[in-house]
């Protein structure tokens, strides 16, 4: 029997790698610990961004990195824009995405000293949408929308790969569609799990024995029949998560524009303080409610599989900022999280009958249908209220939907406002100068929502 030394078991036993681990003449088969890097659109909104995501895989280029990336600075919006555009049919479409290409082919010019390979391979990418574009519009939007603002990714994970080569680390390009399979519910596709998990082991395995990191995109999947779907808007961090999940990632990375999660948006509050340990069940609440420094479909994969998920600034690399594991409950303080946009949808029945079971069912079917955000909700004996995201097409067609059998009333243009491990002065605060319509207390969390008023000043001359 051959005896190993203590610490060479240590290592053995707490390493994963693909591959083979020679110890003496026994071949010992072990799995590669692989990390999950993820770069939002503010990290790569320019050629600095690109840069400083370059100086950031320095640092680790001797790891096996997924990096997963979105779509540069304000693209997909600029994409948005080009898909409106296209179906109404007003003749700016060209010139919109005429501008989306000047961006990437200036961002080009600035990484690169006269590279025609780039260049070639950008232009070939735009073709995909340029094909769209020559056809009348597809009657399902969402399937277009899917075809053409998905090319954001596209554009900006090839631009990465190839600057990341010039710089000399050690990368490959990879085309997420072949590895996230989903169903066909364009704008918010599902992921089939065990096929998106068999894939991602049979396709970065290999690519793992030639390249230490490799490059792909956030936010988009494929159907069985391989058209593009996405997963969200912000859905990179799922990317990310899904990528963490199906190949047992030691860690996940989000690299940001603020030094972790905060207690509040800094560009709303001041003095809001960094949270250096949350726990999974924590942030998983904080998403919930909308906390926007992490999709809220991130953290449950993650804590599946008990992978810790580190939220960094990337203008700082050597800082941990917020780790999200497997922590027991802390105290936290105050932490708020707001939502503009929101609509409250009043509905009753036509017939003053009680809102019984059955209506609520066909309710919440239509509110699946149509495809609107519950954020908070109450019943009553003759109605249902209900604080959705404002998208006014989706509200006009639930609307529509629910018939002639209720009657529906909406207050739009409010705010709702989450404080979880709230207090009484930090509540006062938040509903100074705001209307209140709607308000909910559990034993952690309070929701408002609001509409902002004027502050009234009584006039000096009233009777003038």
């Amino acid at each position: 029997m051959d005896y190993y030394p203590a610490d060479l078991l240590d290592f053995i036993c707490n390493f994963n790698f693909y591959g083979i681990f020679a110890v003496g003449s026994k071949n010992i088969n072990l799995e590669m610990q692989i990390k999950v890097f993820k770069f939002g659109g503010a990290s790569v909104k320019d050629a600095n961004g690109f840069k400083n995501v370059g100086e950031i895989l320095k640092l680790y280029q001797q790891d096996k990195l997924i990096v997963v990336v979105s779509a540069m600075g304000k693209t997909t919006n600029a994409l948005e824009e080009v898909v409106k555009s296209y179906y109404a049919q007003d003749g700016k479409v060209n010139n919109l995405l005429e501008e989306i290409k000047n961006n990437h082919f200036d961002l080009i010019n600035q990484l690169f000293p006269a590279n025609n390979e780039v260049t070639d391979d950008i232009n070939d990418t735009f073709v995909e949408i340029e094909w769209i574009l020559e056809e009348p519009p597809h009657e399902d939007y969402d399937y277009t929308y899917d075809q053409i603002v998905s090319i954001g990714e596209m554009l900006s994970s090839k631009i990465l790969n190839h600057y990341l080569n010039y710089l000399k680390i050690n990368t490959a390009w990879m085309d997420v569609r072949d590895i996230i399979l989903t169903d066909n519910t364009y704008r918010d596709a599902k992921i089939i799990w065990d096929v998106t998990q068999k894939n991602a082991q049979n396709k970065t395995k290999p690519l793992f024995e030639k390249y230490n990191h490799l490059v792909t995109q956030g936010f988009i999947g494929s159907t069985t029949e391989n058209f593009t779907t996405t997963l969200g808007r912000e859905g990179s961090d799922y990317t990310a998560a899904i990528m963490s999940y199906c190949l047992d990632a030691s860690s996940m990375h989000i690299w940001k524009d603020v030094p972790g999660v905060l207690t509040g948006d800094p560009r709303i509050f001041d003095e809001v303080i960094m949270l250096p340990r949350l726990s999974y069940k924590e942030a998983i609440e904080m998403t919930y409610y909308g906390a926007k420094v992490i999709h809220p479909k991130t953290i449950k994969p993650l804590q599946n599989k008990q992978i810790p998920l580190y939220v960094r600034p990337f203008l700082d690399p050597k800082s941990e900022g917020t780790i999200i594991s497997d922590e027991k409950e802390l105290s936290y303080p105050p932490v708020i999280v707001i939502e503009p946009d929101q609509s409250l949808l009043h509905i009753s029945t036509n017939d003053f009958s009680f809102a019984a079971e059955h209506h609520l069912s066909m309710i919440f079917a239509l509110l699946a249908k149509c495809r609107l955000k519950v954020n908070m909700m109450r019943n009553t004996a003759i109605s249902f209220s209900v604080c959705v995201n404002t998208v006014p097409d989706r509200i006009k067609k639930f609307e529509k939907e629910l018939g002639s059998e209720f009657k529906m009333v909406a207050d739009n243009d409010l705010e709702l406002i989450t404080i979880r491990h709230f207090n009484e002065d930090v509540l006062k605060d938040m509903k100074e100068n705001k209307l209140v319509l709607f308000e909910e207390r559990l034993s952690e969390t309070v929701q408002i929502v609001v509409r902002n008023l004027p502050k009234m000043k009584r006039k000096d001359n009233p009777n003038v």
